[in-house]
């Protein structure tokens, strides 16, 4: 097993990555600048931290030291302007102190770009790609477009936009061909880089099974999600800027961020070989379908796995899941209306329940005695909704918690939280919450 170093361990791909090395045996070691930001993740406890800037050499060098594989998944995305500069040198720092540690591989995860003029952060990422394999370590550079999984800036973009527009005139950049692939097999190739032969040292294309439009992807998209199918009308005159404007008003995704992703979306990304399958086979099934990608990103949601606000849950239980330092804005949308009350009963009293059991409208879905139900709603809405209460002891008292979930479907479902509906006002939660408490 290797000695492995992590760089962008706060990010989406580098705190996705760290477990499944740490599953496949390696030792980890995570070169961050505030190690702070490592304190939620759940496996904080089974790495090495390396404290360093990826510009200072000095302090690079000495996280490196005594690492087999450096996985390099540095880059300043929405960062303004200048970032191309700060790219070159955080790279060329990089290689120079991987070199004189005696790194055996580096392995980055760059862009999937097409010959001729490409936008400035695809450009970006092939002169990074350069300089790692200019660095006389043996180097590993994986290409990739759309990477498909809940917290990838890409995917929050087009989740948003399918949800929230049932018909849209969009930019031509809808019409580009690009071949997504899934966040599990992105990280089972970065994972099966750590024992290529020494004597790999080039670039490979990764992309999933499918060669879609992004207009098809929101269709696909829109497939999975039990949306009905959205009208998409491509006009040719949206600049990258306007465009990223309009991305950022429709969506909570930053227009710093959008605009980049917005860039790169001009040109067509689609793979031109399948060698990395030389080394790291493709599994039994295949590699995962687009379709199945998008299915795996909103099981959360499809397995009513809501205990929580998804950027507050504990830990992830899968690559393609949101993760509890993803952004706000990773995830999708959860609505919640919380309020509490006390009450003069114990907690053991404060239910009788079983799982299956009907009150009203609401269906138990989930019992914990004393701490936790969970209600799901059965009448016919645009979206899931549940009721969660929950009750804790308090200086004597009972305090009785309740929590109205909602996760929308489509336009129709966010028009429906915001203009109030029944199921999260007051009084029919209320209503539910004195029947529970009278009885007792």
């Amino acid at each position: 097993m290797a000695r492995c170093l992590v760089t962008g361990a706060t990010g989406y791909i580098g705190g996705r990555l760290v477990p499944e090395l740490l599953g496949a045996g390696h030792a980890v070691r995570c070169m961050v600048r505030s190690p702070d930001r490592l304190r939620e993740r759940p496996w904080r406890g089974r790495v090495e931290v390396g404290v360093a800037d990826a510009t200072d050499p000095l302090r690079t060098g000495q996280a490196l030291e005594g690492v087999d594989v450096a996985y390099y998944l540095v880059h300043t995305m929405g960062s303004g302007r200048g970032f191309a500069a700060r790219d070159r040198a955080a790279a060329s720092t990089f290689a120079a102190a991987a070199r004189r540690a005696g790194v055996r591989r580096i392995v980055y995860l760059g862009g999937l770009t097409p010959g001729g003029e490409v936008s400035p952060h695809l450009r970006s990422r092939e002169e990074v790609a350069r300089i790692l394999l200019d660095s006389g370590v043996p180097t590993a550079v994986l290409r990739a477009a759309v990477i498909i999984g809940s917290g990838s800036a890409s995917f929050e973009m087009l989740r948003y936009l399918t949800e929230r527009l049932p018909a849209m005139t969009t930019p031509s950049w809808v019409r580009t061909r690009t071949q997504p692939i899934a966040i599990r097999d992105v990280l089972r190739y970065l994972v099966g880089c750590a024992r290529l032969p020494p004597d790999v040292h080039r670039a490979f294309d990764v992309g999933g099974p499918d060669v879609l439009t992004y207009a098809g992807m929101m269709r696909g998209y829109a497939a999975v999600a039990g949306l009905p199918r959205r009208l998409i009308i491509p006009v040719p005159v949206l600049t990258p800027r306007l465009s990223s404007l309009w991305v950022g008003l429709v969506t909570p995704v930053p227009a710093r961020v959008a605009r980049p992703l917005v860039e790169s979306l001009r040109n067509e990304t689609v793979c031109r070989e399948h060698d990395i399958a030389r080394y790291v086979p493709d599994p039994p099934g295949g590699l995962i379908a687009f379709e199945q990608a998008v299915d795996l990103a909103l099981r959360r949601i499809k397995d009513a796995d809501v205990a929580t606000r998804w950027t507050s849950a504990p830990a992830p239980g899968a690559p393609s899941d949101p993760l509890p330092t993803d952004p706000d804005w990773a995830g999708g949308v959860l609505y919640a209306n919380e309020r509490s009350r006390a009450v003069p009963a114990p907690p053991a009293a404060l239910w009788r329940l079983r799982v299956g059991d009907t009150l009203g409208s609401w269906r138990v879905e989930e019992v914990v005695p004393g701490r936790l139900l969970r209600l799901r709603a059965e009448t016919r809405l645009p979206g899931l909704a549940w009721l969660e209460l929950t009750c804790r002891e308090e200086q004597g008292r009972t305090v009785y918690g309740q929590r109205a979930i909602f996760h929308p479907r489509g336009l129709l479902g966010h028009l429906y939280w915001w203009a109030g509906a029944p199921f999260h006002r007051r009084r029919v939660p209320g209503d539910i919450a004195r029947r529970l408490t009278r009885a007792s």
